[in-house]
This record gives C-alpha cells, structure tokens and sequence, in this order.
C-alpha cells in the first residue's frame, strides 16, 4: 500500500530540504502552542471538590468546605487555596524528607503521638461513591471532580 506523504524535490541542495523540514517543524510547534486546549483531553478549569473535617473523637459538628482543584492537580494545593481564601479553614503539616507532607493540625485540632490522635485522609468518590483510604497523603492525592475529601480526627 502507497502512503502519501508530503515530500521535497530531490534536486534540491541537502541543506536547503533540512532547513525547510526544520521551519515546518518549528512552525507546527508554535500552532500547537497557540492554539489553546490543542493538547488537553478536557478542559484545565477548576473541578469542584468538598473538603469536610470529621472529628470522631470529640464528635464536634462536621465542617464542610467547597474548594476547587485544578485539573491533576494535588489535594495538598486546594487546600492551600482554600487556607488563604477562608479565615475558617487553617491546616498545618510538616514536611518529612521520605515521606512527603504530613497533616499535623486542622482548624486548631493537632495529632498527639501521645494520645495516639492523627489526621486520616478519606475520600468520598464521586457524588454518592464509596468511602476509601487512599495509599497516599495529602500532598500525592489527585481528587478528581465532585469528590468529598473527609480529614477525620481519629486514634490509631
């Protein structure tokens, strides 16, 4: 089978061919770039996610939050958004040097290695999806769109 494929007359110096194949490449990389969502699967807006603090061991009232997350973005950079966009909500963590960040406190309620008190990440998927416990912290979960992320004060 005979593929049709642009090609450049052959009497042509080699240099010359080269340099008209090396523009043609530089001007469909610039395209691509300028033309906006050419490379995206879908779009790169925000995605919306809840963010709701449960704690199960004084049985306080839940606190819900609506926050956005950018598309793949980290669980760890929405709530940073969220911190600096709601006086309500305040997080801290730590930073270990193999393991990541770790959640120390959440709305002025830290862990105590003594009380054997922590912050446990769940996750809500979808709207009415299950409840799991994903095997990463906050600052490797990706949330996806419509997930309700529960920070659940609990023993271990």
């Amino acid at each position: 089978m005979q593929y049709c494929r642009p090609t450049l007359p052959t009497d042509l110096p080699t240099e010359y061919r080269m340099s008209m194949m090396t523009t043609a490449s530089f001007l469909s990389a610039a395209l691509l770039l300028l033309v906006p969502g050419i490379l995206t699967e879908k779009a790169y807006g925000p995605n919306p996610i809840k963010l709701t603090i449960v704690n199960s061991i004084s049985n306080a009232p839940n606190e819900t939050y609506s926050a956005d997350v950018v598309f793949r973005g980290i669980l760890l950079g929405a709530m940073r958004r969220l911190q600096q966009t709601n006086a309500d909500f305040k997080f801290t963590y730590t930073e270990d040097p193999n393991y990541g960040p770790f959640l120390e406190s959440v709305n002025g309620v830290a862990g105590d290695n003594a009380e054997h008190t922590y912050w446990e990440l769940l996750v809500q998927t979808g709207t009415n999806g299950p409840v799991i416990r994903p095997d990463v912290g906050i600052g490797c979960y990706i949330p996806e769109p419509n997930d309700r992320i529960i920070l659940n004060f609990t023993k271990w």
